[in-house]
């Protein structure tokens, strides 16, 4: 009979302890995994490596809310640009697409965020050269939109169907305009998923987007450094217009019959996209930088690269957080192996009599040690690959709840290669904890115990 199933025969004489021991090890395995694999989704969630614009151009302030609110959706916008602004940047020579971005609304039913913006969005790609696809129509009229994936799924939403909007900062109050769903985007894997995108021109168009007029002028005048009467016979034209439009409103006629004034049109971001020619992406990124810089020295507003506030936040929390993480799984994986030195190295009292045995058939004393360290190394690599196993059923049962939650299309067959040295790690603890027993075998008198 070979050592290893007289080990074997050892294990099932305790089952029931052998598998609380083995168990005890699965779980600290399966959690040092899910950790791992967690760590991993982070990075892919936040890996804007491949992201389609060279940067983000906002209000002043802090640039992580910046990226947070314009591309993760998940932060308020920190304050507004002028309309006019936006306008200055699309004549700018070195810039090849500038997005303008309106956020702040969020849907009635689901609570979705609520984007406006142009048609130009769909054109550049999401990530890398991948680039959206939709079914239906993009935003052709005032009040058309287009949904993400999820949001489709989650609400229920098909072509046709018609929304309505909260406003930005209050829960009770839902806008009267309704906006009626044009296009479907196929799954991205982004934020995308959960956004609604709505036509710019109709979001300006809603009671309540547009900026007072007195208020625009204050505005204009701090931002472009200009007195209130140079803004006045700048924009004498829109405060014409509105004056007239005002009186007709008066008598009865509702705002979004008319277009809103430039003066009084805001956006929270824009998205650039520096030119270059095929094979020349050092001179856009160049020039992003040479932009951004501009703009750090001045007062109007500022521009990210959203790469660099992601990686801090990544490295000096998340990154920190995961580290801890794996230090605390680290230690319950060793107090699940000191379990199993306690229970093997208290067995040995009851086992005298049977390892006697053993030597007086003529097994020798280093054949009765490698069984006691067989035990050991067989108890922690069982319970290490059904760690393995469990913490990837894990993955594979919780990505669809997180996807579905959180609109973030996760692999359930997530690998990450640090898991390559799991089970080494664990043979080598389970040398440890059989040494001592094993040394104690190897000691038991034979005469003494028969």
């Amino acid at each position: 009979m070979s050592l290893l199933s007289i080990a074997f025969k050892s294990i099932r004489q305790r089952l029931l302890t052998s598998l609380l021991t083995a168990l005890s090890v699965s779980l600290g395995v399966a959690l040092m995994i899910a950790v791992l694999l967690a760590g991993n989704i982070l990075n892919r969630t936040f890996d804007l490596q491949q992201f389609g614009y060279d940067l983000i151009v906002g209000a002043k302030g802090s640039p992580l809310e910046l990226v947070l609110s314009t591309v993760y959706r998940i932060s308020p916008p920190i304050e507004n640009l002028p309309w006019r602004y936006y306008q200055q940047l699309k004549e700018n020579k070195h810039i090849a697409a500038a997005i303008p971005v309106a956020l702040g609304d969020r849907t009635e039913d689901g609570g979705f965020p609520i984007l406006g913006t142009t048609p130009d969005y769909f054109s550049i790609p999401y990530a890398g050269d991948r680039t959206f696809r939709l079914k239906g129509e993009l935003l052709r009229g005032k009040w058309e939109s287009v949904i993400g994936s999820q949001v489709a799924k989650e609400n229920g939403w098909k072509l046709g169907d018609q929304f309505r909007m909260v406003h930005a900062g209050q829960d009770d109050h839902v806008h009267d305009e309704k906006f009626t769903v044009v296009g479907v985007l196929a799954p991205t894997g982004t934020p995308n998923d959960r956004t609604v995108f709505v036509n710019l021109n109709g979001f300006f168009a809603i009671s309540g987007h547009e900026k007072p007029i007195e208020e625009a002028i204050a505005r204009e005048a701090e931002f472009f450094r200009e007195s209130e009467q140079e803004i006045r016979q700048f924009y004498a034209k829109d405060l014409a217009e509105y004056a007239a439009h005002a009186h007709h409103d008066h008598a009865g006629h509702e705002h979004h019959d008319h277009p809103t004034p430039d003066l009084q049109k805001e956006v929270t971001a824009i998205l650039v996209r520096m030119k270059a020619e095929p094979g020349r992406e050092i001179l856009a990124q160049s020039r992003a930088i040479e932009f951004s810089s501009r703009l750090k020295k001045g007062f109007q507003a500022q521009a990210v690269n959203p790469i660099m506030p992601m990686q801090r936040l990544m490295t000096n929390l998340v990154g920190n957080v995961r580290q801890l993480l794996l230090y605390l799984t680290g230690v319950i994986i060793v107090i699940s192996g000191i379990g199993i030195f306690v229970s093997i190295y208290n067995s040995m009292s009851d086992r005298r009599r049977e390892i006697a045995i053993m030597r007086a058939l003529g097994a020798d004393r280093i054949k009765v040690f490698s069984i006691i360290l067989l035990e050991s190394i067989v108890l922690c690599l069982a319970g290490g690959l059904f760690g393995i196993i469990l913490g990837h059923g894990f993955v594979i049962v919780a990505a669809p709840i997180i996807e579905a939650r959180s609109g973030l299309a996760i692999d359930p067959f997530l690998f990450d290669s640090r898991e390559l040295i799991l089970l080494p790690v664990v043979i080598g603890l389970a040398i440890l904890i059989g040494f001592l027993p094993g040394v104690t075998a190897y000691r038991t008198d034979v005469a003494e115990n028969l």
